[in-house]
């Protein structure tokens, strides 16, 4: 049975080569399989994604589930891809949520019973329980499933499916555990069993007593049964005294097997009941087994819902295992990739389940211009293994798998992955190695011509086999020509002029497995932009090969210019180190800016809060005094309102009021110098840290400040500084400034696609050089289009042209014209 959303038309739906009843009738209906669907199938195989798909299986619930996992399908389009991975995500997270995890007992294979019961058959008890037992576990699992706002994904699967509760309470009131049928379906039914059970009690009752009377000729009292009948072992001499008929004897002869007499009847009655409740028993089965062929086809559709849960069950809980996180596929075939720390889920099983070695994670990040990677390095390096890892890393994102990996990993969708990676040799077609490899090359381009794009294509010693110069020229052609048709060809190679592609086609780019060359052991890390060197002398002298044989072959490799190159790329790994070491000083630096920064910042807030206290202080004190003095103002009105009062009290009430007016008159703040701006270069005070700080740069309008203090560079607030004794700042005068557009020798102050340059999928230094060559031959400002990303691209650029000359100024682009991801350059 089929699941919902699985394909079964494209030749690229089975994923090896025990497919199951469906995907194989559709092979042989098929009058001739294509030349891409064999070299997909090939592919797989060399992937080991058949051994994949058992370590999947081992996550599944059902036995259904473990047979659909190890035949596991890959869907045919994007969008079926991107299905699978939401179902991965959402069962997977309510998985990690409920106690235990989601249950799948009760779940059977129903495919035999409703196949049986279709076609007019009579299912057993036990299979009749098992459809009931399936519907009540789906209901069951629905309650726990259906959130459409949480779950939108796995819960419309359940939209349409019925659980058709009347048809299991059905079936469980009319079985018993263990499939009988019950009583209670039937009085005619109880009827004959009970007088089936009278009979037997009868009829053993009858035996002890002949078993009582005849203890002498028997062999033991034990009362036996042959082929269905009632018999007791007499002595073979005492036979004809017990009077009965003879089912049996042992073999030695000594023991007789005997019905007696007096039970043959009894038997025989018990006999005939027995088949009309067997009868009576088939017509319950009947009635049953017609109510499941008129449902048959939703407990079908129930069928293929649960099966479809229990794979993206399996799914999610592998991915969890792994330790992966969800790929993001796009439609977009030159779309990059970007893997992060990717492990090979294989080896990741081995590490794990084997207690194996540690697996070393790579990272592989092609921007969407570069169609042909050539990997390099020494033998068991670890090339074939990053082959193997990219190609299941896209095999596992279209089957909705998590990718064993760190960060977002993303990726075009490929419909075709072909590989070539081993030895092909075959005595029996008479193949050498290079044939085999020809061979299967020959049925990649072909699968290209023929299937549908984009694609991957993994090569393994690309040329290997024949005589270098030619092998060289070969691979040389093959990759110039998948560069045109695959969207990314990956092969290793040990051909030196296989790493100068890169230098002559920007489509090309160089990698290389890092080499210890101190304890002479590969790293298994994965290096980019260099390419790698082979080693083979090294390794050889690690494995113990006669010095003189090597100094000799040392020798030999000079005059070749072998020499040369390596010595070029061990100085290219070399400055590739001091350039990481620098690096991570620059981020250890950066670390402790930041954590300066904090404390800075952390101090300037605790003295906001100690000047808010201050000033909360002051007025409280400011209202008390004022309410005191108004206190005072109201006693002396009341005291001269009185009669008694005299001259001599006036006069003093009114020095009175004249001092209570001195005390709580404002004082007037003392008057800013208007004079004073601060200029760049000058060393001035910041107000909300009370540290000093010096001007490195004024706004056009004068109102901001970009200061230096210490370490860390900020842009102020005019207001928010003073001179260092103490002198406020002026206000900048308003200035009106008019540009006149000369429109001689200047460039278009407008945006074009002749003062445009995009950057975008760049480093930073070949953005250097592609905007150098913009700005020598403009005359105008220039728009450079970087995108926003992580932002490294667009700081290294404006890193970079604040140490030209000629470039006035650099900001960023007006929104229409692309806001933060675009900047614009001006020319003195």
């Amino acid at each position: 049975m089929q699941p919902l959303g699985y394909g079964r038309d494209d030749w690229l739906l089975s994923s090896s080569v025990g497919r199951n009843s469906v995907e194989m009738s559709a092979v042989v209906m098929s009058s001739e399989v294509s030349t891409a669907s064999l070299a997909f199938q090939d592919t797989l195989k060399q992937l080991e994604w058949p051994r994949l798909c058992e370590h999947l299986a081992g996550f599944a619930s059902t036995l259904q589930g473990r047979r659909h996992c190890q035949t596991l399908s890959l869907p045919a389009d994007l969008s079926a891809s991107r299905l699978r991975l939401a179902e991965t995500l959402e069962i997977g997270a309510l998985d990690g949520l409920i106690d235990g995890g989601l249950s799948f007992q009760g779940v059977h294979d129903l495919g035999h019973i409703l196949a049986r019961c279709s076609k007019g058959g009579v299912a057993s008890g036990e299979e009749l329980l098992a459809v009931a037992d399936t519907l009540a576990a789906a209901r069951r699992l629905r309650r726990q499933i259906n959130d459409p706002e949480l779950r939108p994904t796995i819960s419309s699967l359940l939209l349409d499916v019925a659980t058709m509760p009347e048809l299991e309470r059905r079936l469980k009131f009319a079985l018993e555990e263990g499939g009988r049928v019950a009583d209670r379906v039937s009085s005619k039914l109880a009827g004959l069993r009970r007088q089936w059970q009278g009979l037997r009690q009868e009829r053993r009752d009858c035996l002890q007593e002949v078993v009582r009377r005849h203890a002498a000729m028997l062999q033991d009292t034990v009362i036996a049964d042959r082929h269905g009948r009632p018999v007791l072992a007499v002595k073979a001499a005492a036979v004809s005294q017990l009077p009965g008929l003879v089912h049996d004897s042992s073999a030695s002869g000594s023991t007789v097997f005997v019905e007696p007499q007096v039970v043959i009847t009894l038997s025989n009655r018990l006999a005939e009941l027995d088949g009309r409740i067997r009868e009576q028993q088939q017509l319950v089965l009947a009635e049953l087994s017609a109510a499941v062929a008129e449902a048959g086809v939703s407990i079908g559709r129930l069928a293929e819902v649960l099966l479809q849960l229990d794979l993206a069950l399996a799914r999610g809980r592998y991915g969890q295992w792994l330790g992966g996180v969800p790929p993001t596929l796009h439609a977009e075939a030159a779309a990059p990739f970007s893997l992060q720390e990717l492990r090979h889920p294989l080896l990741v099983w081995q590490h794990r389940r084997d207690h194996g070695e540690a697996v070393v994670p790579i990272s592989v990040e092609v921007s969407s211009t570069l169609k042909v990677v050539a990997i390099t390095g020494p033998n068991t390096g670890g090339k074939t293994v990053t082959l193997k890892s990219v190609g299941l890393a896209l095999l596992m994102a279209r089957a909705g798998l998590l990718l064993p990996c760190t960060g977002s990993p993303s990726m075009p969708w490929c419909a075709q992955v072909l590989a070539d990676i081993g030895d092909e040799q075959s005595l029996q077609q008479n193949l050498s190695t290079f044939s085999g490899h020809v061979k299967r090359i020959g049925c990649i381009l072909e699968a290209l011509n023929e299937g549908p794009g984009p694609a991957l294509v993994l090569l393994d010693e690309v040329g290997a086999g024949t005589d270098p110069s030619e092998g060289t020229a070969l691979a040389t052609a093959l990759l110039r020509t998948l560069a045109d048709r695959a969207r990314l060809t990956i092969a290793t190679t040990h051909f030196g002029k296989l790493k100068a592609l890169k230098y002559g086609d920007s489509r090309f780019e160089n990698a290389s497995v890092a080499f210890d060359g101190e304890t002479m052991l590969p790293t298994y890390r994965l290096q980019w932009g260099i390419p790698g060197r082979s080693n083979a002398l090294s390794i050889a002298m690690r494995l113990g090969l006669d010095g003189a044989v090597i100094a000799h072959a040392q020798e030999l490799l000079g005059p070749c210019g072998d020499g040369e190159v390596n010595e070029v790329i061990r100085g290219l790994e070399e400055q590739r180190s001091l350039q990481q070491a620098a690096a991570e000083d620059a981020a250890a630096l950066l670390a402790r800016t930041e954590l300066l920064h904090e404390e800075l910042l952390s101090r300037w807030q605790k003295q906001r809060k100690q000047s808010a206290a201050l000033q909360e202080q002051g007025r409280q004190k400011l209202e008390s005094s004022i309410r005191e003095g108004q206190k005072e103002v109201r006693q002396l009105i009341r005291r001269l309102r009185e009669g008694r009062a005299d001259g001599e009290s006036a006069r003093r009430a009114g020095q009175r009021l004249r001092r209570i007016q001195a005390d709580h008159r404002i004082q007037p703040q003392r008057k800013q110098h208007m004079g004073w701006r601060p200029e760049v270069g000058e060393r001035i005070r910041l107000l909300a840290l009370g540290k000093a700080a010096e001007v490195i740069a004024i706004s056009e309008d004068g109102k901001q400040l970009t200061v230096r203090c210490g370490v860390m560079r900020s842009t102020v607030e005019l207001s928010g500084v003073e001179s260092l004794d103490g002198l406020k700042p002026s206000p900048p005068e308003l200035v009106v400034k008019v540009k006149v557009r000369s429109g001689l020798g200047r460039g278009a102050e407008v945006r074009t696609t002749r003062n445009t340059v995009d950057v975008r999928g760049l480093r930073v230094h070949e953005a250097e050089v592609a905007v150098e060559e913009h700005l020598r031959s403009s005359t105008g400002p220039i728009w450079v289009i970087h995108g926003i990303g992580s932002g490294k691209l667009k700081r290294g650029l404006r890193q970079w042209l604040e140490t030209v000359p000629y470039v006035e100024r650099v900001h960023d682009a007006d929104q229409g014209d692309g806001g933060a991801g675009c900047s614009v350059i001006w020319l003195h």
